[in-house]
């Protein structure tokens, strides 16, 4: 089961100038870094993401931490209290926003949680950075909010390749059920989408549920598909720690390797768990990378230089052949990918 880690949610208001400072422990996911190699430019970085206690954000915040420490930035990363907790996260922005950071980053809980307290950043002249999971353009267009930058994986892509290893494994028939993720949420919509589109015609979609991203709800949520459906073949998760909870139930059930696992993210405990044969595959993210990716389109937009309006992060199928490839690498990749914003950062 997960290790929750306790964070403080909130920042007390602080006067502007010692925004500038360290103003929560590194253990608490602030860096306080100084000398770092980056181009001179001096900012410091506030992001928001959510609940600590999922792998994958605390990940994202341990590369914006490394990130700043590398560049010689100051990195105040905050989350709400659990996956699904807008209110809080609101909170964060909002605390954060009451300060006078440089560059200001934020992952939703859902399409349009945080628009509202972005719009308060937005009015201070600050850049925004969209990471991770994407505010709805529409959305955020009516109500003015302008995004920098979207930094983040593409959801659809690691949806296609699920859905066509899923193809593969079961050699193009079957019946499968689908773990889907927070309701309203867009990258899971983006994942199921595409893993349904792959397989449409082929593969027998016979339930699909939410579960929330939490491993306890996908425990439960397919102990009882396997009631209704014992015949499944398959179960693709929408993020790993879902696809943990499905692995749980097919093992008590007796059905290890009886029954494919597919899911999306690559947390260690994932990765450890394709090694051992428990999962079949993953489609692993890299949040490690896209923190650390904040800090250097952050970096570079203090040094008034131009960053894309979209930079995608890497992912790569992990089956249990490259396994144990990825755990000795995590939480980088352990293949190469083209960063563009590295070289804005670093001043060349």
């Amino acid at each position: 089961m997960k290790h929750r880690i306790r964070l403080a949610r909130r920042l007390p208001a602080l006067p502007a100038l010692a925004a500038l400072a360290c103003i929560v422990p590194l253990a608490a996911g602030c860096s306080s870094a100084s000398g770092g190699t980056g181009s001179g430019a001096q900012t410091s970085v506030a992001l928001a993401t959510r609940d600590f206690s999922n792998p994958y954000w605390a990940a994202l915040r341990d590369g914006a931490v490394a990130g700043g420490k590398k560049l010689g930035i100051h990195v105040d990363v905050e989350a709400g209290s659990n996956e699904t907790d807008a209110t809080g996260e609101n909170q964060v922005i909002m605390a954060q926003g009451s300060q006078n950071f440089g560059c200001y980053a934020a992952v939703p809980v859902n399409a349009t949680n945080v628009i509202t307290p972005l719009l308060q950043v937005q009015a201070k002249g600050k850049p925004i950075i969209n990471v991770d999971t994407q505010i709805d353009p529409t959305a955020a267009r009516e109500a003015g909010l302008k995004i920098t930058s979207f930094i983040g994986s593409d959801n659809t892509q690691a949806g296609t390749i699920a859905g066509n290893e899923m193809l593969q494994l079961l050699h193009g028939h079957g019946k499968v059920a689908i773990l889907e993720g927070i309701p309203g949420e867009k990258n899971g919509i983006a994942r199921v989408n595409a893993f349904r589109g792959v397989t449409a015609g082929k593969l027998q979609v016979v339930q699909a549920q939410t579960a929330d991203y939490e491993e306890s709800e996908g425990l439960t949520v397919t102990q009882d598909i396997l009631k209704v459906h014992p015949d499944i073949t398959g179960i693709f998760a929408a993020d790993d720690e879902m696809a943990l909870g499905a692995a749980q139930a097919i093992s008590d059930a007796g059905l290890t390797g009886k029954i494919k696992i597919v899911s999306i993210d690559g947390i260690t405990q994932a990765l450890q768990e394709v090694a051992a044969g428990k999962l079949t595959a993953t489609i692993s993210q890299y949040p490690y990378v896209e923190g650390e990716m904040v800090d250097e389109a952050c970096t570079a937009l203090a040094d008034h230089k131009q960053i894309p309006q979209r930079v995608v992060s890497p992912i790569h199928l992990i089956t249990q052949s490259t396994a144990k490839q990825a755990i000795a690498a995590f939480p980088r990749p352990f293949f190469s990918f083209h960063d563009p914003l590295a070289s804005l950062a670093g001043g060349q």
